[in-house]
């Protein structure tokens, strides 16, 4: 008896080793090798496909060349610097092509009709590419990651925190995190007039600040404390090169621990948070909605109001900490980027360095703060911010995919593709934005954006259609809120020390810091 028991585990073992066997063969060859087949026979032309990796090898070795050589100071040509892949697939295959990551096909679209017929996703046949769950729940489980009726959900129950009305109520956790900065600056010139200041972690530091006191408010601690943790959290996933392999986050890496551990610590200060605001309102109060934490739990009861006299929140705990650490995630570095950038350029173009101060001082004097009616005068401000977002778009990409079988610009895309929209390949592309592409001409915007580009709009830093960053107000506002408090205080030359380099991790960043000489005036 006891040896059939031993043989019938070995048939089993057998068994689910072959199946196993199966799956690998599967996800690494049979599938691959169909897609590409099915994409070659609708026209696309790219780069053939490698077990298993695809061209992620070569696109680390396009990186890490590109990383060696820094680029001349004043040139805004960083295309084939970012995106290396992308640039050469669409230099060789033209503006739809096709690249692999890992056993995915990913069909390059860069054309702003398609984008914006992609991002519309008008049939519903597209979906965020899907990380490990277990992954995207410990880094940041939110609204940009939900579907169907769950994302409608909460993006009803969240888009009226970014109202105007609600923004103005955040607008002093702006001016008192500028304040701060500057005043920090000034201290630390003594009696000079002028220093040498890395301002790219200096403006992290800043916005993070900001979204510690936009959220929470008097729970100022905690948020800076989560504000850390979560900065850590970008660190280690930008690190994480493996996710496409089926398993990976599961295994006891250090990395993986570390992510772990993090994760259970924000989640601690979060429920803290969240309790007390719930206790302080079963006590009789009522939802604090100066801060985004106020706003989200208010609205959330007057979703779930049934009508009868009674609600029950239908955003969980759970929830609400997922979207609250998607926005420590999304909004801390997407604001700090467009500040450094906008310094780094302006530094290099002190004619409009000194429009946009004379238009500063001409809304606000010297010494008044910003306030919602003033920033919304700052014309010439909104044009060289959205110029420099084409320029340097914090995300240098969205990806979208297939489920169903989909047809977009007469291609038929079989389920399981992705398609990627290459935005700083689009905002660089001369034939949308004309022969003066790669030059800083904020004038562009003069007309708005409908008006800037041939193919209009082809400029989509936020993104596009239903699923248009929630918080582009919010950032908009807290960077031309800190820019005009800077420019009122100082002059900004970039620094002999400066390395231009844009290096595409999470957000488009500064690879070597962004020194700037910081002058009094």
């Amino acid at each position: 008896m006891a040896i059939v028991a031993l043989e019938l585990l070995y048939v089993l073992g057998g068994l689910v080793a072959l199946r196993l066997a199966w799956q690998v063969l599967e996800w690494g060859w049979l599938s691959p090798r169909r897609l590409g087949r099915a994409l070659r026979s609708e026209g696309l032309h790219g780069t053939a496909y490698r077990f298993p990796a695809g061209d992620a090898k070569e696109e680390e070795r396009l990186l890490a060349a590109a990383r060696t050589k820094p680029m001349p100071s004043l040139s805004h040509a960083i295309s084939a610097r970012v995106e290396p892949l992308v640039h050469n697939a669409i230099q060789e295959h033209g503006k739809i092509s096709m690249v692999w990551f890992g056993p995915t096909p990913r069909v390059i679209l860069s054309d702003p009709k398609l984008v914006r017929e992609v991002l519309s996703n008008k049939f519903r046949h597209l979906q965020k590419p899907k990380l490990p769950s277990n992954f995207i729940k410990l880094i940041a489980q939110g609204l940009t990651v939900h579907e169907g009726e769950k994302w409608a959900l909460h993006r009803k129950i969240i888009k009226p925190a970014f109202h105007l009305e609600k923004l103005k109520k955040m607008l002093p956790a702006f001016t008192a995190c500028t304040s701060e900065l500057v005043s920090r600056w000034e201290d630390s010139m003594g009696c000079d007039k002028e220093r040498e200041i890395d301002v790219w972690p200096e403006l992290q530091d800043l916005t993070g600040d900001t979204i510690s006191r936009a959220a929470f408010g008097s729970s100022l601690t905690e948020g800076r404390r989560i504000f850390r943790i979560q900065s850590e959290q970008v660190q280690i996933a930008n690190g994480m090169t493996n996710l496409y392999i089926p398993g990976y986050t599961y295994l006891p890496t250090k990395l993986n621990r570390k992510i772990k551990a993090n994760a259970r610590e924000v989640e601690a200060l979060l429920k803290g948070i969240i309790t007390k605001r719930e206790m302080a309102m079963k006590n009789g109060g009522h939802a604090d909605d100066s801060d985004l934490l106020g706003m989200l739990m208010q609205s959330n009861i007057e979703e779930s109001h049934d009508g009868s006299g009674s609600s029950k929140p239908v955003m969980t705990m759970e929830d609400i900490i997922g979207e609250l650490k998607l926005f420590y995630f999304a909004g801390m570095e997407t604001t700090s980027v467009l500040l450094t950038w906008t310094l780094v350029v302006l530094s290099t173009h002190p004619e409009w360095q000194d429009r946009a101060r004379e238009e500063v001082l001409q809304v606000f004097g010297k010494k008044n703060q910003p306030d919602i009616n003033g920033t919304n005068n700052l014309k010439l401000m909104t044009m060289v911010l959205y110029e420099v977002l084409r320029l340097y778009p914090p995300i240098t990409a969205f990806d979208r995919q297939t489920y169903k079988e989909v047809e977009l610009g007469g291609v038929k895309y079989p389920p399981g593709v992705t398609l990627s929209l290459p935005i700083v390949a689009i905002h660089h592309d001369p034939d949308l934005w004309g022969e003066d592409v790669e030059e800083f001409r904020p004038e562009r915007f003069a007309n708005g954006i409908s008006k800037a580009s041939k193919d209009a709009p082809a400029f989509f830093p936020f993104g596009w259609g239903p699923r248009i960053c929630v918080g582009q107000n919010f950032a908009l506002l807290e960077a031309k809120v800190a820019l005009a408090m800077m420019l009122q205080r100082f002059s900004f030359g970039l620094s002999p020390s400066y390395t231009h380099a844009p290096f595409a991790v999470s957000t488009l960043q500064p690879d070597h810091g962004a020194q700037i000489v910081v002058k009094k005036i």
